[in-house]
């Protein structure tokens, strides 16, 4: 999105901002279906965003959510006219028979089992709803997600305690940001080995496989931004051989949904301290998170809009003049709200903004915005020159204030 267009909507609807250009968004959905191998599904992890939720409707296949609240925003978009409960892949490590039940209730399209306990929790629900339900199970990569493989053979193999349950595949996610891709490659070598074990040797043919590559996508200065496909058209021909013999669903958040996004906040204040000269904005830590960033080690690709408002240097007795090296803070009031530890501007003052590239994805779900009960900030999905209000500047402070004392 070009500087003036992302001015003229700071100025308009105020800062701090998110900017989700939806246009960009689903052109780059495109772009990556278009590089998957024939047949094979393509589902959008709502953890990353979800206000990207209607925009994607209908171009892709599944959704991924992974809590009882996503559950419940997919629910309020169907009743605004954003029906994707048919769609849905209902994962999560903890959940309870009531969150089984109302996923059963809301007939989502599939299920995964995070471990042998879920699995019952599952069937149980199932029992009570009086359905079958299709069932996908959880293998681990070391982590707390997911289950051993020692556990997910003995749940084919006893899969007659789960009669509701219709164990049809497995999914598989390590984690985000993985640069390496030969340990791709060699994972889903070893994934259809373990299919194919699991149909000779355990008498069982599943058919689906749901796989999260989690792939690399650049955010920082100095990073390779030539071609952010680049780690999907590597790694993509890997999955035809599993795509000939199984119906296979990637699942993608930060990799689709980061470029989609730019963060605006505005320059309150700046002042020396020493030699360092610190730039103090309306936003912070608490609307901005970078995958691998800790308190602004790392530069993000920060944009400086001057607008040449009149300022008395008087006012702040801060050298803004010319090209300077700043910190960027927020407005916290903690010594960890740093946005960038160094980076340099030209003639930055208070008024200006700074828009922060790079932002559609996490972002605006696990930044911490409770703390010091500070304004939420305003939501905007761009297309072209339609513009929506996903959410208006919302009171922190009304989350934050006791109901009872």
């Amino acid at each position: 999105m070009k500087n003036d267009r992302i001015q003229a909507l700071a100025e308009a609807y105020g800062t701090p901002l998110y900017i989700f250009d939806t246009k960009a968004l689903c052109e780059r959905a495109e772009a990556i279906k278009s590089l998957l191998p024939a047949g094979v599904s393509f589902c959008y992890s709502v953890k990353a965003n979800p206000f990207l939720i209607p925009a994607l409707a209908g171009s892709l296949d599944r959704f991924e959510v992974c809590s009882p609240g996503e559950l419940l925003i997919c629910e309020a978009l169907k009743k605004k006219g954003c029906d994707v409960l048919s769609d849905i892949v209902y994962s999560g490590v903890s959940r309870t028979k009531a969150d089984c039940g109302a996923a059963i209730a809301a007939d989502v399209h599939i299920y995964t089992a995070e471990s042998v306990r879920q699995l019952s929790l599952l069937n149980e629900a199932a029992e009570e709803a009086g359905k079958e339900i299709p069932v996908l199970l959880r293998l681990s990569a070391g982590s707390q997600f997911g289950m051993s493989e020692e556990d997910l053979l003995w749940a084919i193999d006893h899969r007659d305690r789960f009669l509701r349950c219709r164990i049809e595949g497995i999914h598989y996610f390590v984690g985000t940001q993985r640069k390496k891709l030969e340990r791709q490659k060699k994972e889903l070598i070893k994934l259809a080995d373990l299919f194919e074990r699991i149909r000779t040797e355990h008498g069982v043919t599943l058919s689906k496989f749901e796989y999260g590559p989690g792939l690399y996508v650049p955010l920082f200065e100095g990073d390779d931004f030539s071609d952010t496909l680049a780690p999907a058209k590597e790694l993509f021909p890997a999955l035809a051989p599993l795509a000939e013999k199984l119906e296979v669903t990637v699942e993608m958040g930060r990799f689709l949904a980061t470029e989609c996004g730019t963060y605006v906040t505005k320059v309150m204040d700046v002042k020396n301290t020493g030699d360092k000269r610190y730039a103090i904005t309306d936003g912070g830590i608490n609307h901005v998170s970078y995958a691998g960033s800790v308190m602004g080690m790392k530069v993000p690709v920060v944009t400086h809009i001057k607008r040449g408002i009149a300022v008395d240097p008087d006012e702040f007795r801060t050298e803004c003049a010319g090209q300077q090296e700043w910190a960027v803070c927020g407005s916290l009031c903690t010594t960890n709200d740093d946005l960038v530890r160094a980076a340099s501007f030209t003639d930055l003052a208070p008024g200006d903004f700074l828009a922060f590239s790079n932002i559609g994805a996490y972002s605006v779900t696990e930044s911490m915005y409770l703390f010091l009960s500070r304004t939420l900030p305003e939501i905007l999905l761009v297309n072209g020159d339609d513009v929506k209000v996903a959410r208006p500047f919302r009171e922190s402070a009304d989350i934050n204030t006791p109901i009872d004392f």
